[in-house]
């Protein structure tokens, strides 16, 4: 079955120079790139994005993580996947989200670590399942930044819309 997974390239990954690696760990999978851009991350999505984590104590440290406050990156490189058990496919490539518990093997186990205050530095996200997938690629990209129509959509007429244009 075909499903699409947000894959976020966070911060650490960035700063340590892994996107083409993480990229051709990636390609491993056969699947299509459907959509990727660069995000600076403002403190609302981070927020929206770890909603369900935010009762646990590490939480504020995990909205500055990935707002690159931790390591001078302020973006993060986020694409969507889609194919035949895309989920799958890049959670095991990906690795467990303990970087200290995923195969050495995997993009996790290679590249993520511990900070000595216990937040796990893990270099890459993927959606858990289809219900998060879906959730997470609607808060990071719009219909339009998606080449394959994932998603129901609806047209809207949007009058007033201040933009920024090249100059």
């Amino acid at each position: 079955m075909s499903q699409a997974v947000l894959i976020l390239i966070k911060p650490d990954g960035l700063k340590k120079s892994l996107t083409g690696n993480i990229l051709s760990r990636l390609s491993e999978t056969k699947l299509e790139i459907v959509a990727a851009k660069m995000v600076r991350v403002s403190g609302d999505l981070a927020r929206e994005h770890y909603r369900h984590l935010e009762d646990k104590p590490f939480f504020g440290e995990l909205i500055k993580y990935l707002q690159g406050e931790m390591h001078d990156r302020k973006k993060v490189m986020a694409l969507v996947y889609w194919g035949e058990d895309a989920i799958k496919k890049c959670r095991t490539l990906a690795g467990a989200t303990n970087p200290e518990e995923a195969e050495s093997t995997s993009i996790r186990g290679s590249y993520g670590r511990i900070t000595t205050s216990g937040l796990y530095e893990n270099v890459i996200h993927v959606s858990s399942d289809e219900s998060d997938a879906e959730r997470e690629i609607k808060l990071w990209f719009s219909p339009e930044e998606i080449i394959v129509d994932l998603y129901p959509t609806k047209p809207i007429v949007q009058k007033e819309i201040k933009t920024r244009a090249w100059a």
